[in-house]
């Protein structure tokens, strides 16, 4: 299988690229010299992007990843894709199931079907490191076996072999199975567990615990961005067909609770100490990634911590880049579907 050249820009699909994650890879591809093509819905807007398509690296294309005559136009001189789109979290998807099985699973097969068909050559797939369910397992690695527990993990479970399978030469997928991401994002999201108790330390210094004893891996957003960028210009025999963890730190939830109160008092002390609440949950996921694999054959180690990511969440609820961040519906997928009633 030949290297595929890496001292070139590339042009790159980035589905979902109006996300949370996308928000902030797709200016730095952009910035890096790639020319970059974007697939969203954006039903959160496309503000997020602002100031970065007067470059001419950057162009924005509305609509479903489900239409096969837009999908097939936008992959059109493309030669890598980097797939994000879905209906990301359990609660969003189980508000409506088969709209969640339709653009997780079943747009998939014809997305990867159609992006050999027009030539892509590298595809990197976001999966999800709750594919493993829960597990009492000190180190959970690739080979773990896949427990997924909800419709959503179960779905990004089965698009894997399906992509892995179509590996060739000429066209080289891989597979990333992130911890749950965390940071400031101008997409931003407050329903995920270290930005939600950042804003809630922030606007009512009271982060409330639900649990506390399960274990979550995270990572920081500007290093899932790192990855993804590194992925498109590494060489085919370096990357095709892996599947690799990663992820920063396994935490506690009360210890990421613990990291909150600490960082936003630093942060924010005129607003006085935090306090944090315990209530019982029904929710017992609880499982650790280790990144081992990714760092031992690609090279790649994290930079920032949470406590990075919790700062800068603070501080754009502080500088006003975050309005509203508890009654903003933007900032939460669930109320924004079903504001929008995506069908």
């Amino acid at each position: 299988m030949s290297a595929m050249v890496t001292d070139r820009p590339r042009r790159v699909l980035v589905t979902g690229g109006g996300g949370y994650v996308g928000a902030r890879l797709v200016p730095q591809l952009v910035e890096r010299g790639h020319r970059v093509r974007v697939l969203d819905l954006f039903l959160y807007g496309e503000d997020v992007f602002d100031g970065v398509a007067s470059g001419g690296g950057l162009e924005c294309v509305r609509g479903d990843l489900r239409d096969a005559g837009l999908l097939a136009r936008a992959l059109e001189g493309c030669d890598a894709v980097i797939h994000l789109a879905c209906i990301s979290n359990d609660p969003s998807f189980e508000l409506d199931p088969v709209l969640g099985r339709s653009i997780n699973y079943e747009a998939f097969p014809p997305l990867v079907r159609l992006s050999k068909e027009k030539g892509v050559r590298r595809f990197i797939y976001a999966s999800t490191s709750s594919v493993y369910g829960v597990s009492d397992s000190p180190e959970v690695t690739e080979e773990h076996p896949l427990v997924p527990l909800t419709d959503y993990s179960r779905y990004k479970a089965l698009c894997e072999p399906i992509l892995l399978e179509q590996a060739g030469a000429g066209f080289v997928p891989v597979v990333i199975r992130p911890a749950t991401v965390c940071g400031y994002s101008r997409r931003m999201r407050l329903d995920l567990t270290v930005n939600i108790l950042t804003a809630h330390a922030v606007q009512r210094r009271i982060v409330t615990v639900f649990g506390g004893d399960q274990t979550r891996p995270n990572i920081h957003i500007q290093d899932m961005v790192d990855l993804y960028t590194m992925l498109l210009d590494m060489p085919d025999e370096r990357v095709a067909r892996k599947v690799l963890n990663a992820g920063c730190a396994n935490h506690r939830v009360s210890d990421l609770a613990r990291m909150v109160k600490t960082v936003v008092e630093e942060e924010r002390p005129d607003g006085g100490p935090i306090t944090i609440e315990t209530r019982a949950s029904d929710d017992k996921r609880s499982y650790r990634i280790t990144s081992d694999r990714i760092r031992k054959e690609l090279g790649f180690v994290t930079r920032h911590s949470i406590e990075d990511a919790v700062r800068e969440v603070a501080r754009a609820i502080g500088d006003g880049r975050i309005s509203d961040p508890l009654g903003n519906q933007r900032y939460y997928n669930i109320r924004t579907m079903q504001a929008v009633e995506l069908k």
